[in-house]
């Protein structure tokens, strides 16, 4: 049956004023673009802190919607096979250098967000639309959804790449963002609540998006984000500039609705599963697996610090207390396809994601917490700037920065840098071993070290919270260019607690290296076979 005489059989089965309204729906039908709901409403980053404001002022209303069965009995695969329909892009064919596709709700995602155009200074709702998608591999029938099932989330394009996104957002607060690579990793969220402590973590959810329509040939896309949970309400702006490096420029205002014993800003979700520093961790065939390799913090005082991440064994806290944070960031340092050998996942190519606050923030720590994990697929590594204060009911909590996803950190500190970090039974080679002890093997490139050599008296300068530190070295690594690092710490208690370590390289009483700094938990007595 051609279209036309399915549409004559469809109106003479109708009455006259049924029919009137379906072809009113029907011319109104976009073939580009998206549809809209109702009124336009003023809009601005203003009044988008008053709605979080007064969200605040009342209890909390978690969303009532119950999702068809359709939808929720999807799994990872037929999710993945609904295809969005490209020319139902948000500012499809308008000539811009951006564009936006929504993400379907299913699998994981199962919290519907609204999502509003904004144009003039004015916003409106954009209605779902099953037409939207193509559902042909999913075993969905559009008829099985209502009209007001809602949005899981966005996809970001630029005009250089229609078929590649460049950002997403999608799921709680969760984001993602790509550099020139176009691959992604880690992950930010707008806030982490409670992250760490020995009770359940909150996760805030975005419950609505204003898309401001960019300037013709600007490459500045503005998105507002409504934030809603349990313990704050908040406002985001985030203003989004496509390049090599993308960078996102961040306003949080935040209404708590109670003390938060941890807050987190800015905060940076990856997966670390095994390293260099730690062997025998993984029975997988691939030598290195994560998103991320590290720690970056430039302090208060100027101090540059890397830590280098870990699979631990039980959940690890800590805190790197600070006054006026210069910036901070979860860095992907190892760049060399042969250290990972994954041609799937492409794990070189992943995103660092620095954090550049923007005024003081005063007085808190850059946290870390390092969760167990068996595989890759669980994210178990948290980074974020917890205030000295706890946010208290009432308040009104501003926070401004900039995030940089990138290859490498886009402040230089001049210093040389941590390159990689090896661990292994200490001891001399050749000698018998009288006692326990673990070896750190550090390798630092780039500053002046290429300018040094092995006449030139370079000090490695050491401490440890615990234990004596034996056999320490340093000699330059002419096969790559730097210089390296080794020490032993030897347990001297049955303790089986975390040891703090510090390193960095000293010449002539300047530090010639950022600072190292690592935790190491010795095993039992009863392990600690020499």
């Amino acid at each position: 049956m051609s279209r036309r005489r399915f549409l004559q059989k469809g109106v003479a089965a109708l009455s006259a004023a049924a029919a009137q309204s379906w072809l009113a729906g029907l011319a109104a039908e976009p073939r580009f673009g998206v549809r809209r709901l109702g009124a336009p409403r003023p809009f601005d980053y203003a009044r988008l802190k008053g709605m979080a404001r007064t969200l605040a002022a009342a209890p909390y209303k978690p969303s009532s919607e119950r999702l068809p069965a359709a939808v929720t009995r999807l799994d990872w695969d037929h999710w993945e096979a609904i295809r969005y329909r490209e020319e139902r892009s948000l500012w499809a064919g308008q000539g811009l250098r951006y564009q936006i596709r929504f993400a379907h709700l299913g699998f994981s995602v199962l919290k519907p967000v609204r999502m509003y155009a904004v144009e003039n200074g004015e916003a409106r709702q954009i209605a779902y639309d099953s037409e939207m998608w193509d559902y042909s591999h999913a075993g969905i029938r559009p008829g099985e959804l209502p009209a007001s099932l809602g949005f899981g989330g966005f996809r970001v394009f630029f005009h250089t790449d229609w078929v590649r996104d460049c950002a997403v957002f999608q799921g709680a607060s969760y984001f993602r963002a790509v550099d020139g690579e176009m691959q992604y990793g880690m992950s930010q969220r707008g806030l982490a609540i409670d992250t760490g402590l020995p009770k359940p973590e909150e996760f805030p959810d975005f419950i609505a998006f204003y898309l401001e329509r960019p300037q013709k040939d600007s490459s500045l896309l503005t998105v507002y984000g409504l934030l809603d949970s349990p313990s704050v309400a908040g406002a985001y702006r985030f203003v989004i500039t496509v390049a090599d490096t993308l960078t996102m420029d961040v306003d949080a205002a935040l209404y708590p609705r109670k003390e938060i014993e941890r807050i987190g800003i800015a905060p940076g979700t990856s997966m670390f599963f095994v390293g260099k520093n730690q062997k025998g961790i993984s029975e997988d065939w691939r030598p290195e697996i994560h998103d991320s390799d590290g720690l970056q913090i430039w302090n208060g005082k100027g101090e540059w610090l890397w830590r280098p991440l870990l699979n631990p064994r039980v959940v690890r806290v800590n805190s790197f207390v600070d006054d006026g944070p210069r910036g901070f960031g979860l860095m992907q340092r190892e760049r060399s396809f042969t250290a990972y050998q994954d041609d799937g996942v492409f794990y070189e190519k992943r995103p660092s994601v620095w954090v550049q606050p923007k005024g003081s923030w005063g007085k808190g720590a850059v946290m870390l917490v390092e969760i167990p994990t068996r595989d890759e697929t669980m994210d178990n590594i948290v980074a974020f700037w917890n205030p000295a204060a706890k946010p208290q009911r009432g308040e009104e909590l501003l926070y401004a920065y900039r995030l940089y996803w990138c290859r490498y950190s886009p402040v230089q500190s001049g210093l040389a840098t941590t390159g990689a970090t090896r661990t292994g039974i200490g001891g001399v080679v050749g000698q018998k071993r009288t006692h326990f002890s673990w070896r750190f093997v550090v390798d630092f490139f780039g500053g002046d070290l290429p300018l040094l050599t092995e006449a030139d008296r370079v000090t490695p300068v050491i401490s440890a919270s615990r234990g004596r530190i034996e056999i320490v070295s340093a000699r330059p690594l002419r096969p790559l260019d730097g210089w390296r690092a080794m020490f032993d710490l030897a347990p001297t208690d049955p303790s089986t607690e975390p040891i703090d370590l510090r390193l960095y390289l000293s010449f002539d009483g300047q530090p010639l290296t950022e600072t190292w700094i690592y935790q190491y938990t010795p095993p039992p007595p009863a392990e600690r076979r020499f």
